[in-house]
């Protein structure tokens, strides 16, 4: 139940609202009774273990804290809903059982304001479990009115900037949070048992690179210099598999300095790992048996929904080329183009034409890519993995050897979104050098997103690093997944969001 509502408070302005608030503080702290004094108060129990054990805990004392989130009086009689941790329960208040003194003091506390109660857990006459209250203390005031029930705090907008009432008014929206929580615990616990140690790398940078992306720039003052927020934790990482950490991974925030949608916030959160002597493929089984376990442990299965698709998370996830996938979903066979006039052509034939503007070349590597983004990513609804990416997209990745035009790169697609980002990495000192200059030939023509060139990098991998194998994904975008919200605002406590004018 609501804070009582009538026409005259309905005409009431928010600013008497909250003076009236403020008066009762005064009152309290004039009298000696400052809540905000308070600096502990010890509860021995909670509504949810109440609720789940009542048989066991009725007649039993016990101390709870929390918010009170309604009241409602009954002459001599007053009850109210206590919001802790864990859930809710009600209290019931007495006069003659509180103290006259004491009951008049609680009956002048608001909705929204922290308290401390002791009391003896029984049921009521319509059967609700409750705490018979014997102690109350006030611990913190509320001094703005929580939105009422029935209208309450939905408005997206108003969530995402004030979280905190958001989870105090619809605590549904905890358990993505929840779940957020036991993913990434999971996911810790399942590379830390292969072996994986978990580093942490800078997230200053005096270059950017290790993805495509646009970096945020921010300026040291002692050394007087530009640094960026990290893009990518990659190469850090892959220089530690050069120092001889052979399984490393780090859990942790990147930053880009691009646009805002349901599936991208300018900061999220990643894991990366990188493991010496693997490939691709085994980043392939690891992140199936990851993503399916995960599921099925966080979840209890892996049927899930998500974006308005019913998803079937069960391995083995099919395998299929860049190119299989383009001439299975639009006709067109890059692999029987030999050049790129051949691939130009092929790609006219689905309305794909380049510029040559911020490196979109004519090239048959791009051309694959193009395709593929174009007609192909919106077809991917269950669980598959897109192997064998071109060189021209793929700056840090192996060449197949197979084909020099392509990598031993994947992707994994679920609901028409991309998952994972993973390959067999680049260990070629010298052929890493020559696409770090094509990329830096690219930023010079404009593209703010190619990546710079690294020499501390390449002079780690002049020194030797072993095949490895190296994987990232969205954690944000997972959870997502396993939460079946359809913004990344969702899964966030903090979301960016524009200032209010």
């Amino acid at each position: 139940m609501s804070e009582p509502r009538n026409e005259a408070m309905e005409q009431q302005s928010l600013s008497e609202l909250l003076q009236i608030r403020r008066d009762k503080l005064k009152e309290l702290q004039e009298s000696g009774n400052d809540p905000y004094r308070i600096t502990k108060y010890v509860a021995d129990c909670d509504s949810k273990y109440i609720h789940e054990n009542f048989e066991a805990m009725e007649g039993k004392q016990v101390s709870l804290a929390g918010r009170m989130m309604s009241k409602r009086g009954m002459g001599k009689v007053t009850f109210c809903d206590l919001q802790d941790n864990t859930g809710r329960i009600q209290m019931y208040a007495r006069g003659d059982e509180l103290g006259e003194e004491v009951f008049e003091t609680f009956k002048k506390y608001d909705i929204g304001d922290i308290i401390g109660v002791e009391g003896e857990v029984f049921l009521t006459k319509r059967g609700e479990q409750s705490l018979r209250l014997t102690a109350v203390a006030l611990l913190s005031k509320s001094l703005i009115p929580l939105p009422e029930k029935f209208h309450g705090l939905t408005d997206k907008e108003t969530r995402y900037r004030q979280r905190y009432v958001d989870l105090i008014v619809n605590p549904e929206v905890r358990r993505a949070f929840e779940i957020r929580s036991q993913f990434i615990t999971y996911l810790r616990r399942f590379l830390d048992s292969r072996g994986y140690i978990e580093v942490d790398t800078p997230v200053l940078n005096t270059i950017s690179g290790g993805a495509s992306a646009r970096p945020f720039v921010t300026h040291h003052n002692t050394l007087d210099m530009d640094m960026y927020m990290r893009i990518a934790t990659e190469l850090h990482l892959k220089r530690l598999i050069v120092g001889g950490m052979d399984r490393v991974y780090e859990v942790g925030r990147l930053f880009r300095n691009e646009g805002m949608d349901p599936k991208h916030n300018p900061e999220f959160t990643t894991v990366e790992w990188y493991q010496a002597y693997a490939n691709y493929e085994d980043m392939m089984d690891m992140f199936e048996a990851m993503l399916s376990g995960a599921a099925q442990e966080i979840l209890g299965t892996q049927q899930v929904s998500w974006l308005g698709h019913d998803l079937d998370l069960t391995p083995a996830w099919p395998r299929m080329t860049m190119a299989e996938a383009v001439k299975q979903y639009t006709g067109a066979d890059f692999m029987a183009c030999s050049t790129d006039a051949e691939a130009v052509a092929e790609a006219k034939k689905l309305g794909v034409e380049f510029d040559g503007k911020k490196g979109k070349d004519a090239t048959w590597g791009n051309l694959l890519y193009e395709c593929f983004d174009r007609f192909v990513e919106e077809q991917l609804i269950q669980p598959v993995f897109i192997t064998k990416h071109p060189v021209d997209v793929s700056p840090l990745a192996k060449r197949s050897p197979e084909d020099e035009r392509l990598t031993d790169r994947f992707e994994l697609f679920i609901a028409k979104c991309e998952i994972c980002n993973a390959f067999s990495e680049l260990n070629d000192p010298i052929d890493q050098r020559a696409r770090f200059q094509r990329q830096a030939d690219l930023r010079a023509r404009g593209d703010d997103e190619a990546s710079m060139m690294d020499e501390d990098f390449l002079n780690a991998l002049e020194y030797g690093m072993p095949p490895t194998g190296g994987l990232g994904a969205g954690i944000d975008r997972i959870v997502m997944m396993l939460t079946n919200s359809d913004s990344i605002r969702d899964v966030l406590l903090f979301p960016t969001m524009k200032p209010i004018d």
